[in-house]
């Protein structure tokens, strides 16, 4: 049972030094420190350049042992990035 969850983002060590985005990648844990589960997010270099903060995207969350407990899919939803036009949904 949780009762709240903590999320860090692990920074790869080339996005700190050239400050080029790359897939992010979570660990979710749990009160007390404990890691419950992580979470890879899937997506192109094109989405996460040009379009990065209403990019497209698919985040697999799985359990200690690798077994993917959920999937969260968020397309893009505008004409075009240079123009959002829409709200994202997850």
């Amino acid at each position: 049972q949780l009762d709240r969850i903590i999320i860090h983002q692990q920074v790869e060590l080339l996005e700190a030094i050239l400050g080029m985005e790359t897939s992010s990648k979570y660990e979710i844990k749990n009160h007390l420190g404990q890691r419950i589960y992580f979470a890879v997010e899937e997506n192109g270099c094109f989405d996460r350049s040009l379009c990065s903060p209403i990019r497209s995207f698919t985040i697999r969350i799985a359990d200690n042992i690798g077994r993917e407990v959920i999937t969260v899919n968020r397309p893009l939803r505008c004409n075009s990035c240079w123009f959002p036009c829409f709200l994202q949904e997850v």
